[in-house]
């Protein structure tokens, strides 16, 4: 039986509300306007609906804007942080206190040294926008463009194209972010190629709350990674591969996000917290699960799968009242956690690490899954 879309446009007083896919497909998506930019470029927001579970993507910096899920009663809440509107976004992502919420990261998530690195014996600058460092790839990386989407089965498909010399990097690379939802698994399926050797690292980047509002102190944290890889004063990776057995950085059994997070550590001084990137014990190359997040007061649990070699948990240190999220309230220190599938931070400028590079004739192919449950 072949899979039918429909597309129902609904025009009220000359504006288009709403476009409604129907599909032998399960999940529900929907697609509105989500306001336009300062130069006037529309942006749209997708909602993916699936019983009790619901994810809303815009196509600016494909951005997680909410995702709803049940807790262990049947109450709804909203996991991540963000914004009620566009502006918000727009706003944030354009200032110092920057802090890219539920978007995509691209073309270089994490942070890369000095704002520079060498390949094929050229060297390319970057923006730095992180004291002399380069961090998601500057003031115009992925989450600060807009996106062209269509729906697909489940979900919504984003297309980009970051043309050679955009923020510095080499390379026209063509970028397909796709997510779908399928009841309580956001799944994001990454993909790019390039016509010049270039380097390539996305993630997403969003704020989980499982809770829906509080501090995520009394999250226990499980992450399947026996190694982490220190950073230097400037959260630059020394380049060590670092076992966590007897540090504060032992997740390998679920452990509350605050039972050490205060320890006299020198690491965990330098981040202000957990700022790390941890070495998943998979080594990359298949969807396993690197991680999983226990809510105790709403039973929520999320789960995270992915393929890649590392993951970055961040526990909102820079988080200070400042950035009133949604309804208008403040987003406090430690009020959301982030776990962000990825390639080491600066592999470009370590041989060692898992390479990034990409070459003409290559596909950039990654996955992860972000899934929801309740125990």
């Amino acid at each position: 039986m072949n899979v039918g879309i429909i597309l129902r446009t609904i025009a009220i007083s000359g504006l288009f509300l709403a476009v409604t896919i129907t599909a032998e497909a399960k999940t529900k998506v929907t697609s509105q306007p989500f306001g336009k930019m300062p130069d006037g470029t529309p942006v749209d927001i997708y909602t993916l609906s699936d019983g009790a579970f619901e994810a809303r993507i815009a196509t600016y910096g494909g951005v997680v804007v909410s995702l709803k899920a049940p807790d262990r009663n049947g109450k709804t809440a909203d996991v991540v942080l963000g914004f009620d509107d566009l502006d918000g976004y727009v706003t944030n992502f354009n200032t110092p206190a920057n802090a890219f919420f539920g978007a995509i990261i691209g073309r270089y998530a994490n942070r890369i040294a000095h704002g520079g690195f060498m390949l094929d014996g050229q060297k390319y600058s970057l923006p730095q926008n992180d004291g002399q460092n380069t961090l998601h790839s500057g003031t115009h990386g992925f989450n600060n463009v807009v996106w062209k989407a269509k729906p697909v089965a489940n979900g919504v498909e984003l297309t980009y194209l970051s043309k050679d010399g955009e923020s510095g990097f080499p390379g026209n690379l063509s970028a397909t972010v796709r997510y779908t939802l399928i009841k309580g698994d956001l799944r994001i399926e990454y993909s790019a190629t390039t016509d010049k050797d270039t380097v390539v690292n996305l993630t997403n980047h969003s704020y989980f709350n499982l809770a829906g509002q509080g501090d995520i102190l009394k999250n226990e944290v499980t992450l399947h990674a026996s190694r982490f890889t220190p950073v230097d004063a400037a959260l630059i990776p020394t380049g060590e591969l670092k076992p966590v057995e007897g540090t504060p950085f032992d997740f390998r059994k679920a452990t509350a996000v605050g039972a050490r997070i205060g320890a006299d550590d020198a690491q965990l001084h330098l981040g202000h917290g957990y700022d790390h990137n941890w070495v998943l014990d998979s080594g990359g190359g298949k969807l396993v699960e690197a991680a999983e997040v226990y809510e105790p007061s709403s039973g929520r649990v999320l789960k995270v799968l992915t393929d890649q070699p590392g993951i970055q948990f961040y526990t909102g240190n820079f988080l200070n009242g400042t950035i009133k999220g949604k309804g208008g309230k403040p987003d406090e220190l430690r009020s959301a956690l982030c776990l962000e599938t990825q390639h080491f931070p600066d592999s470009p400028n370590h041989p060692d690490f898992p390479t990034t590079e990409l070459k003409p004739g290559e596909r950039y192919h990654t996955v992860t899954v972000y899934s929801l449950s309740t125990r």
